[in-house]
């Protein structure tokens, strides 16, 4: 793989974008970005405070987080689980980035994931089978690779090596 080349994973919240892109980031010596974290201080506001303004506002601040993203080389990026309702977003992160779509079912996030402790999933464990449904032709079409998260981290992050070992 051309290691200016950026490896963005997208998925459901809970999937384990995070976890699984910071031990993918160690174990190929890159820098790791969390989406979110960029919007939280490129605009100087919370998520739920830009979620509290609207949904648009949050999501025209992740469209810039993706272009400051993109400006990158050689990184890792987890991005937010709505990253995939602007299309923007995906043109962009594209220009730099091989997408990798982390794919775990509603069944294994309800059972490991504190719904209580994300934004959107709040409502309760149906608001994640919900969220699936909705998302999933979504993160398929914009992933140029999926990697399945139904085994141990160790074993995830060593399936998307290999991955990008090919790339």
């Amino acid at each position: 793989m051309n290691n200016v080349q950026n490896i963005i994973i997208i998925g459901m919240p809970g999937s384990g974008k995070t976890t699984i892109g910071k031990a993918l980031a160690a174990r190929l010596g890159r820098d790791f970005y969390d989406a979110d974290d960029v919007v939280v201080e490129q605009e100087g506001k919370s998520i739920k405070d830009l979620f509290a303004i609207s949904e648009d506002c949050f999501r025209n601040a992740e469209i810039r987080a993706s272009e400051t993203l993109a400006a990158k080389e050689g990184i890792v990026v987890a991005c937010g689980g709505g990253v995939i309702k602007r299309t923007e977003n995906m043109e962009i992160l594209k220009k730099t980035g091989t997408v990798i779509f982390l794919d775990r079912t509603p069944d294994e996030i309800v059972s490991d994931v504190d719904v209580s402790m994300r934004p959107l999933l709040k409502d309760g464990k149906q608001k994640v089978y919900d969220l699936y449904d909705e998302r999933i032709q979504a993160y398929r079409a914009a992933a140029d690779y999926t990697v399945a998260n139904h085994t141990a981290m160790d074993e995830v992050v060593d399936s998307m090596v290999h991955l990008v070992e090919k790339l």
